[in-house]
């Protein structure tokens, strides 16, 4: 892919529409076993949606990351790829935190506990994400700011992938 192409594609991905508390975010990507100087950087993107809202062409890849199946929600109108459980809080801390803005800070740092326990599942996210062009993570909370689908995206951003 030339330049020319990238910033095109790029320009593509930067007109999605995504609310201001879901701004285009790519993720850069290093293939790994590649020495750095022969490595390839990828832009891939990491959406987040609402799963009672439409689903859209723009979605790309859309993984469900909620422990239990949102209310009213059919798996057709969903339109799901990918419904992966283990990607959600646990239920503990999914009750202690309640969407309770004060206990943000205190809930990401237990749930990426919770993700670093969970080595499998944060492979094969990383896996769909190398994949697809755009990732969409689902999620079922009202709050759009403080939900483990933001902080999932937060700690694959920032978090190495392990061996």
């Amino acid at each position: 892919m030339g330049i020319k192409a990238a910033f095109r594609f790029a320009d593509f991905l930067a007109a999605l529409p995504c609310r201001p508390a879901c701004p285009f975010l790519p993720i850069p990507f290093y293939p790994r076993n590649t020495p750095m100087p022969n490595r390839t950087v990828i832009l891939l993107t990491i959406l987040l949606k609402r799963v009672y809202g439409p689903a859209a062409p723009g979605d790309g890849y859309r993984i469900l990351v909620e422990r239990l199946w949102p209310r009213g929600v059919s798996k057709e109108r969903a339109g799901l790829d990918l419904w992966l459980k283990e990607a959600g809080a646990s239920d503990g801390l999914r009750k202690w935190f309640g969407h309770d803005p004060e206990k943000w800070e205190e809930f990401r740092s237990r749930y990426f506990a919770e993700l670093r326990a969970r080595p499998d599942v944060l492979r094969q996210l990383r896996e769909i994400i190398a994949g697809h062009a755009v990732v969409t993570f689902l999620y079922a909370a009202h709050d759009e700011e403080h939900n483990n689908a933001v902080a999932l995206r937060e700690f694959l951003l920032h978090e190495p992938a392990g061996p």
